[in-house]
């Protein structure tokens, strides 16, 4: 298995470690309750060095990302971001990414680690005939999230400028002890946070300073475990769960992010034909009624028909109870009361929007 640069450091915490697409990665440390608990209240610090980053560069760098991703590049400023989805012809979502651009010419990918790999070659045998260079550049960066309402504060004190102008899915260069790291004010917790691109070998003197902030808030070191939960009480999607290459952005509930009218781009046809006719299923939250945690592939039933799957499901540290997102049949509607098969057993469930919980 792959190890981030913070393995050693994840040990000596006594970090309680598993396997995640090929990486041995933190799930928790003091727990995922008290983990969850700190993000939402102060601040949460992870690890997340198994994302990888994909660059894109050239002079056919936008018209080639305008073609292979569903959200419109001609709406990105320098140094903003967007969340945008990679498609296949099908429709299907090969990975749902965050785009950094820092020019016309140069594109930054952060990608699933599960699909890094996949991603890297689907964008580079796509490029044609753009003039681009594609490059996989993900063990060339750490990537630190830290996430919070205290967050902003933290990070003043640590790097010793203002953040308060970053706005939301913006991200700059700064020089913090001679190292140039990329900030972006962005995030999978619904929290306030920053996601930190640090040259692989520099993370850990920033962790560090980051645990010990001047500030004096008390951070916590967060694993996935937590980050999981995090998403989950927001209705996030994550790969492998709520969206994969057999699921549309349309069926996710992603279609804001299917920008059908910027031109033609990769899926655009498919996605267009289930605008118009509808999409046959989608993804919806739910709330159980009854004891009991609906986990992924648990069936749901709508008097005795099964409607559909659990894709992800987890007790709320937030809202103590238990909740989840599934993939149903279209015609369930908010409010109806289902039955999911746990271990066996038929526990009541009702349809819930998302996000769970609002900040």
């Amino acid at each position: 298995m792959y190890k981030t640069e913070l393995y050693p450091l994840h040990k000596r915490l006594g970090a309680k470690m598993i396997e995640f697409s090929g990486w041995e990665m933190p799930v928790e440390y003091t727990g995922i309750r008290d983990e969850h608990i700190a993000v939402r209240r102060v601040a949460g610090l992870f690890d997340i060095s198994h994302m990888g980053e994909i660059e894109i560069l050239g002079k056919d760098a936008s018209s080639f990302c305008q073609w292979l991703t569903t959200n419109d590049i001609n709406r990105l400023k320098n140094n903003q971001a967007h969340y945008t989805l990679l498609c296949n012809f099908e429709g299907g979502i090969i990975d749902d990414v965050i785009l950094y651009k820092f020019s016309e010419e140069h594109y930054f990918m952060c990608v699933n680690a599960v699909n890094t790999s996949k991603d890297y070659e689907w964008i580079n045998n796509g490029k044609g005939n753009y003039s681009v260079n594609v490059l996989n550049s993900s063990l060339n960066y750490s990537l630190l999230s830290l996430q919070g309402p205290d967050s902003e504060n933290i990070l003043n004190s640590v790097i010793g400028i203002s953040f308060s102008e970053l706005r939301r899915f913006y991200f700059q260069n700064s020089v913090w002890h001679d190292v140039n790291i990329i900030f972006a004010r962005t995030g999978y917790t619904g929290e306030d946070g920053f996601e930190i691109f640090i040259p692989w070998g520099e993370a850990e003197s920033l962790w560090n300073a980051i645990m010990e902030n001047k500030s004096k808030k008390v951070v916590k070191p967060c694993g996935l475990g937590a980050r999981d939960t995090l998403r989950i009480e927001m209705g996030y999607s994550l790969y492998d769960h709520e969206i994969n290459e057999y699921i549309s952005p349309i069926e996710a509930g992603l279609g804001r992010y299917v920008k059908i009218d910027k031109g033609d781009f990769i899926g655009r046809g498919a996605l267009l034909k289930v605008l118009r006719e509808g999409a046959e299923r989608r993804l919806f939250g739910f709330e159980m009624l009854e004891p009991g945690i609906a986990r992924q592939g648990y069936q749901i039933f709508k008097n005795e028909e099964n409607v559909g799957t659990v894709t992800s499901g987890t007790l709320s540290p937030t809202l103590d109870k238990s909740i989840g997102i599934a993939l149903l049949k279209a015609k369930v509607e908010n409010g109806d009361v289902l039955d999911i098969d746990i271990r066996g057993r038929k526990r009541r469930a009702k349809i819930a929007s998302t996000p769970f919980i609002r900040n």
